[in-house]
């Protein structure tokens, strides 16, 4: 008896181009954020992504999706790894088989287009740039990311500035106040490189400068508290100094004091949500600007004299460039405003 043929049809390969090149071209979308949100999806993990947490890997599959919306698809059980379910901070293993659900996304999250004038500041933000890396000096009062309401946010521009780079995916984060050094990976394994640096004590040291309120001792050289995240019933977070926290480490400096508001120089040793901020608070010397952790009185004060964000800039990079092998040291120069503000102190 005859075998009987099959009836599946399978997807044509457009005409004038290689398969390689079609799968190629997916690469190209998911790393874009431009593959269909309304469909379930199976995404079989490569080697490069062998360690990536399964919630940072959502966020770079979902463009646009709030946090919320991740870790709410991952707890009921509608993201599968292998059929099964598991943890948000599950490490992803080559080979591994992830069902990403249908998700819908308010019009309001739709991207903008970024304006020239909004181009022009960005493309004079790049501090430094090789080929699997680009360090941003970040504006402050610009998000790092979209979602959760922001429908613009500093990664999201850089991919329309720079078309002509196929993958752009954040290395870290800064708070929306906070300004300065901000690094962005151009190839997959420039990040996977530099967050093996980031968990390597002394493998990237980070420098902030904050003007804090009060008489800052110079006895004071590292906070050492354990931080807690939570959230307040109107849905904003938060982080306290709390025994179920985790451990975190700040090592800080005097430059200089200036009455009752002194700068100092900040290294946090660990990565938490708002760990200066709220580590400045904790030692009694909040942040100026500091709508959350900081004082009220010092604020006002403050915006009065002109100084109407947060203080806290992330001033200076030190690490080795992936792509390059070489030792590189970025400096972030203030912007106009805490230029300013120094300057006002300074002449007191």
């Amino acid at each position: 008896m005859p075998a009987r043929k099959s009836f599946v049809k399978k997807k044509p390969i457009p005409v004038g181009k290689k398969p390689e090149k079609v799968e190629s071209q997916r690469d190209t979308q998911r790393a874009r954020g431009e593959m269909p949100l309304n469909k379930v999806r199976l995404e079989t993990i490569s080697d490069d992504r062998q360690g990536q947490r399964l919630d940072n890997f959502l966020i770079g599959q979902l463009k646009g999706a709030p946090k919320n919306l991740i870790y709410r698809i991952v707890r009921k059980g509608e993201v599968r790894v292998n059929k099964g379910r598991v943890k948000p901070e599950y490490k992803l293993c080559a080979g591994d088989i992830v069902r990403i659900p249908p998700v819908k996304l308010p019009e309001a999250n739709e991207i903008a287009p970024v304006g020239q004038d909004f181009a022009n500041i960005l493309q004079a933000a790049v501090l430094y740039e090789s080929d699997g890396l680009m360090v941003i000096n970040k504006p402050s009062g610009l998000a790092v990311h979209g979602g959760s309401g922001i429908h613009l946010g500093m990664i999201e521009s850089l991919r329309q500035v720079y078309p002509q780079y196929p993958f752009l995916e954040l290395v870290h984060r800064l708070d929306r106040d906070t300004s300065g050094c901000v690094m962005v990976a151009k190839k997959r394994a420039t990040l996977r490189a530099i967050h093996e640096q980031l968990r390597n004590p002394g493998g990237i040291d980070k420098v902030y400068h904050a003007l804090v309120s009060g008489q800052w001792p110079r006895s004071c050289k590292q906070i050492k508290a354990p931080l807690l995240r939570y959230n307040l019933k109107s849905g904003e977070r938060m982080v306290k100094v709390d025994d179920q926290g985790k451990p975190s480490v700040t090592r800080c400096q005097l430059l200089q004091q200036f009455g009752n508001v002194a700068l100092i120089q900040v290294k946090p040793v660990t990565g938490r949500t708002h760990q200066i901020r709220v580590h400045c608070r904790h030692v009694g010397h909040p942040i100026v600007g500091d709508e959350k952790y900081g004082l009220l009185s010092i604020n006002q004060q403050q915006r009065q004299l002109g100084l109407k964000r947060l203080f806290l800039h992330a001033s200076e990079l030190h690490l080795t460039d992936p792509s390059t092998g070489k030792a590189i040291n970025v400096c972030a120069p203030y912007d106009q405003a805490l230029h300013d503000a120094v300057h006002r102190l300074q002449a007191q």
